[in-house]
C-alpha cells in the first residue's frame, strides 16, 4: 500500500478485525523485534522461523533445537535472537548470517529465557521444576548461578519432607540491567540484585501462581498474569514497594488468561483467553475499561504480541499453530495525494460536452494567450536597496 495515500488521522489506536495469517509449521511462541520489521516464531519441532513483516515471507529458518521452542527474545539492536526450548538448550543466534553464537545446556527443560538489556553474554532462564538460573558467558565458559526463590523468615514454607513449596516460575530483567524481577508460585514479586545475588525486596501481589511478566515499551510499567484470573499493571519505578496500578478481568465469565501484553504507547492492555472464548480482550490502561474484543478463529490463542509501531496484533493458535494477524483495514485517500481528485462512492454517467473532442488550432490559442500575458511591475520595499521585483501575471485570471 502507498503510505502517501493513507490518511494518518483515520487510523485508530488498536486493531479492529482479523485480516490474515502466517503459516509455516506449528508455532508456539512469537515476538516482534524492537522496530517491528521482522517477527520471530518458535515451532513445535524445534525450528525458529523469522518472518519479514512487510512481505509476509520467511526471511530465515534457524535449526538447532530438537523439541518445542518455549520462548524467543530479541536483543535491543535486533541482530541477535535468544531461543529456549524443551530440549534443555538455550541458543543465541546471529541473524546477520544465521550462525550460532553459543549453545548452552541447562539442568532441565527451559520454560522461558530473556537476554540482558545491554550484555549479550548474560541471560536469565526460568527452568521447569527447578530454581531459575542467571547465566553469564565469559571467555567462552558459562557460569550458572541459581537465583533465590524465598526469603528467610515466615514465608519459607516447606512440606513434610522439608522441600520448599515456594518456587519461582518466571523471571525478567529490570530495565537498568542491575536487577531481576521474579514471580513465584505464592504470588510474590521479588527484586533480585545481580551483584551480589540477593533478594533486595519482596512484595506479595496475589495469593496464586504468577505465570507471566512483561515490561511496557517505556520500561516503566510491568504487566502480570496470574492464575487468579486477574491481569495487573504495576509501576516499577519504586523497587521497594510495587504499586498495583490497575486490575483487568472478566467479572461475568471469570475467564482465565493465557498471555498478555502492552500496546506500544502503553495506553492499552491486551490478553488472550483460555480455552472456550477464542478472543483477544483490549482494555484502556488509564481508565481500566474494556474497549474492544477481537474475535478470533475457532481455536485457543496461546501467545500474543503487539506490533511496536502499527496497530497490529499477532497471536498463535493452539491447535493449528498458525499466526493470526489483527489490524486496521486502511482505505486509500487519493484526494489527500491529489487535491483536485474527486472521489466517487459509486459510478456515475459522465456528461460529455459537445466540444470536448473537437480539433482546435493549438498555435492560434497559444498566440492569443501570449498576447494576453504582459509583464506587470509590482514594487515591494526592500530594507536595503528598494529594488523592484517584477512578477509576470496572466490576465486571463482577471475579469477584463
Amino acid at each position: 500500500m502507498n503510505l502517501e495515500l493513507v490518511d494518518p488521522f483515520s487510523i485508530p489506536d488498536y486493531p479492529e478485525t482479523l485480516t490474515g495469517s502466517l503459516r509455516y509449521g506449528h508455532a508456539t511462541s512469537i515476538r516482534f523485534n524492537k522496530i517491528g520489521n521482522v517477527l520471530a516464531a518458535g515451532l513445535v519441532n524445534g525450528l525458529v522461523v523469522v518472518w519479514d513483516v512487510s512481505t509476509s515471507s520467511v526471511a530465515r529458518i534457524l535449526t538447532g533445537h530438537t523439541r518445542a521452542v518455549q520462548s524467543v527474545c530479541w536483543s535491543e539492536c535486533g541482530r541477535f535472537l535468544l531461543s529456549a526450548a524443551r530440549d534443555w538448550k538455550c541458543i543465541l543466534w546471529d541473524l546477520l548470517d544465521g550462525s550460532v553464537r553459543y549453545v548452552l545446556r541447562m539442568s532441565a527443560p527451559v520454560w522461558a529465557a530473556e537476554l540482558h538489556p545491554s550484555n549479550l553474554n548474560m541471560f536469565v532462564a526460568s527452568i521447569l521444576e527447578d530454581s531459575p538460573c542467571l547465566v553469564e558467558v565469559g571467555d567462552g565458559i558459562p557460569h550458572f548461578t541459581s537465583l533465590p526463590s524465598i526469603t528467610e523468615g515466615p514465608h519459607s514454607l516447606t512440606d513434610r519432607r522439608g522441600n520448599s513449596k515456594h518456587v519461582t516460575l518466571v523471571c525478567i530483567f529490570h530495565p537498568s540491567g542491575k536487577y531481576i524481577i521474579s514471580g513465584t508460585s505464592k504470588g510474590w514479586l521479588h527484586v533480585i540484585e545481580i551483584n551480589p545475588i540477593r533478594i533486595r525486596s519482596s512484595n506479595r501481589v496475589t495469593s496464586q501462581n504468577i505465570k507471566q511478566l512483561r515490561l511496557s515499551f517505556c520500561k516503566r510499567y510491568l504487566i502480570m498474569n496470574s492464575t487468579d484470573r486477574v491481569i495487573r499493571t504495576i509501576s516499577i519505578q519504586d523497587l521497594e514497594n510495587f504499586e498495583v496500578e490497575h486490575k483487568f478481568q472478566d467479572v461475568v465469565n471469570r475467564l482465565q488468561w493465557n498471555s498478555c501484553g502492552f500496546s506500544p504507547s502503553g495506553e492499552y492492555v491486551l490478553a488472550t483467553t483460555y480455552q472456550m472464548a477464542h478472543a483477544i480482550y483490549v482494555w484502556e490502561r488509564g481508565m481500566g475499561s474494556l474497549v474492544k474484543i477481537l474475535e478470533g478463529p475457532k481455536e485457543e490463542l496461546v501467545d500474543v504480541d503487539w506490533h511496536p509501531v502499527l496497530p497490529c496484533i499477532v497471536a498463535v493458535g493452539l491447535d493449528t499453530g498458525a499466526i493470526y494477524m489483527w489490524s486496521v483495514e486502511q482505505k486509500e485517500s487519493w484526494s489527500a495525494f491529489a487535491p483536485d481528485f474527486q472521489e466517487l462512492e459509486e459510478n456515475i454517467e459522465y456528461d460529455e460536452p459537445e466540444d470536448e473532442f473537437d480539433i482546435h488550432d493549438e498555435k492560434n490559442e497559444n498566440k492569443e494567450e501570449m498576447e494576453l500575458t504582459v509583464p506587470v511591475k509590482l514594487f515591494y520595499g526592500c530594507s536595503s536597496t528598494n529594488a523592484p521585483f517584477t512578477i509576470p501575471l496572466n490576465l486571463n485570471s482577471f475579469d477584463v
